[in-house]
């Protein structure tokens, strides 16, 4: 029988952009309070507090530094935000970290991870995205860090990003699962297919449908598994979701991405959650911002009827 997620949920905000190739992303956690994320959840009969954003180096939008565009300051940032999304985890509560771009996934894995391994848990890793992230500073072609995370977590990176959390790797390749892909880099698909991580693309949903995507990723899921969610929102189509420094035509509906987010949740697994790139400088009226906080709310338990 599947466990509900934690009652008790805290929101973190790091408003950073940092790691990415546009600015606004720093402005995406007050994008989710003001579509009323908070609100939301309480009307979940959720416990939720905010314990605000997270205070870190500016973005100096200085040029690549041999492959790696603001090293220091993502390192940073990502320190922060992995103590704080452990200090959540400590206290019993289930984090949502409100980003900021996606480099920040690092610290807030580094954290889940070291957590599964204090109370001995299996982790997964559902990463829901436009892009496999898996970039090394010789195979970018930007020296944007957000799209290295889940290579830094796999252990290749610069030491100060692999070793965040003292653990090296943080995780095995095996716990990650991406869903929605349909951009990767020619030498960033080659390293995927050599560390043999788990992607189900667009072509994948595609041809099988979200149910059975879903149905994948999840498989194996057992009442020692903790389950992490990474959403980035360029993991939904532009079309209602156009508020995204990199958008990608192509990908999920909207029909499909409530689909996606109710299974989630009726897994009864899932234990934490990132909301990432979300850039109100490229929105219109914060739809994308409105549409994240509705799919985090299938996420939860809202569905249009009661289910057994």
């Amino acid at each position: 029988m599947a466990t509900s997620p934690s009652r008790k949920i805290s929101l973190v905000g790091v408003p950073t952009d940092i790691g990415a190739a546009d600015r606004g992303a720093s402005m995406g956690p007050e994008a989710l309070r003001v579509a009323g994320i908070q609100n939301a959840l309480v009307e979940r009969g959720l416990d939720v507090e905010d314990r605000g954003n997270l205070s870190g180096p500016i973005n100096p939008w200085l040029p690549p530094d041999n492959g790696y565009r603001h090293l220091d300051g993502v390192v940073e940032w990502n320190r922060l935000a992995m103590d704080a999304i452990a200090k959540v985890l400590e206290d019993g509560r289930f984090p949502i970290m409100l980003g900021g771009d996606h480099c920040l996934g690092l610290g807030s894995i580094t954290a889940v991870a070291n957590h599964c391994r204090k109370v001995g848990k299996k982790l997964r890793v559902l990463w829901l995205d436009a892009h496999t992230d898996f970039n090394t500073h010789d195979l970018t072609p930007s020296g944007n860090i957000h799209g290295m995370p889940v290579a830094c977590l796999c252990g290749l990176g610069p030491k100060a990003l692999t070793e965040l959390g003292g653990a090296s790797p943080a995780i095995d390749p095996s716990v990650m699962r991406y869903i929605g892909i349909r951009s990767v880099d020619e030498g960033e698909k080659r390293l995927v297919h050599e560390h043999g991580l788990k992607v189900f693309d667009m072509r994948y949903i595609d041809e099988h449908g979200m149910r059975a995507t879903v149905e994948k990723a999840l498989e194996g899921l057992d009442d020692d598994t903790h389950l992490h969610v990474s959403f980035d929102v360029d993991y939904l189509d532009p079309g209602i979701a156009p508020g995204v420094g990199t958008t990608v035509a192509g990908g999920p509906t909207y029909r499909e991405a409530q689909l996606g987010m109710e299974m989630i949740h009726d897994s009864g697994r899932l234990g934490s959650l990132d909301i990432v790139e979300m850039n109100p400088a490229f929105d219109d009226h914060n739809l994308t911002a409105n549409v994240a906080v509705e799919l985090v709310e299938s996420l939860f338990g809202k569905s249009t009827l009661v289910r057994d």
